[in-house]
């Protein structure tokens, strides 16, 4: 477990710069279509510099951002003693800090954890789920988003959240300004020094950041739920009881209200429902998969 911990604070400096890298592409994208000569590598630098202080804000702010998105709604103990207890107890078993609680009014059976560390985390549950799970069920879901705050996943997935948002920022920008507001510089062929190839290659380098940019996230979310379901069981020597609650989040799962993709990877079952195509770039790894995974470990219980 001990390992896993260094190993996604190892992947959060290797995804920064994997990020990094995709908004440079991007300075580069709009030096070569804006930039006259030797204007390039200003370009680039301030692209940089503007996405890297926007990402430093994002760390900081994220976390309440997504429970915003969310509509998540703090409580106390008195407001819903069932979950507030679970939380606490398996915050407990876990010697961690105790989490803020929030509840969702959404029908859609859901939860995630937030925040940059367990000393600021904060955890979040559906009415939906409250309503379909039973109290072993609920605790197992629990116990999973507590997994992601003890792995430092959260960390990981709030940094991702704000470099998702950044890049998409970016590229939206950009691509308005290259269709809308880029016109006159490419009449008098300044932008990309008169040349329509490099004027295409910048805009489509602009396109595709965001789709590299969600590929990134998927592939940071998918391991990370596997390894989320696994420190839930090891909390609850329950696994059978995560088990039921994913195989009712398959059967009972519905699109949250209020989506967000740059989100989309926080929560324990995709908000999205996507389509067959989508599913390239899921956050989730298969339900069927996860509840199999989780079912052969019961025999190490």
């Amino acid at each position: 477990m001990y390992r896993a911990i260094a190993a996604n604070k190892r992947n959060t400096v290797f995804i920064i710069v994997l990020f990094v890298l995709i908004i440079g592409a991007i300075g580069l994208a709009a030096s070569a279509i804006w930039g006259g000569p030797g204007s390039q590598l200003p370009i680039t630098i301030g692209v940089l510099i503007g996405a890297g202080l926007y990402t430093l804000v994002q760390y900081f702010l994220s976390s309440g951002q997504a429970l915003a998105i969310a509509g998540a709604v703090p409580i106390r103990k008195a407001d819903d003693p069932r979950l507030y207890r679970i939380v606490e107890n398996l915050a407990i078993t876990d010697g961690l800090p105790m989490p803020k609680v929030y509840i969702i009014p959404d029908p859609a059976p859901n939860a995630f954890a937030t925040g940059r560390d367990p000393q600021h985390a904060s955890v979040a549950a559906t009415t939906g789920l409250l309503e379909l799970m039973n109290d072993r069920e609920l605790e197992g879901v629990m116990a999973h988003e507590l997994g992601h705050v003890k792995n430092y996943d959260i960390r990981v997935s709030t940094i991702v959240f704000g470099l998702v948002v950044a890049v998409g920022f970016l590229s939206d920008i950009l691509l308005r300004l290259s269709f809308f507001g880029g016109g006159n510089r490419r009449d008098n062929n300044n932008g990309g020094g008169g040349n329509p190839i490099v004027l295409v290659l910048g805009i489509v380098a602009i396109v595709l950041a965001p789709i590299v940019a969600a590929v990134v996230q998927a592939a940071v979310s998918r391991q990370r739920e596997y390894l989320a379901d696994a420190t839930g069981a090891l909390t609850t020597r329950d696994p059978e009881g995560l088990a039921s609650a994913l195989a009712k989040l398959g059967e009972h799962g519905r699109p949250m209200r209020r989506q967000n993709s740059s989100m989309a990877h926080l929560w324990i079952s995709d908000p999205t429902k996507p389509g067959v195509i989508d599913r390239l770039f899921s956050t989730h790894p298969p339900l069927p998969d996860r509840i199999k995974r989780l079912n052969e470990s019961g025999t190490h219980f």
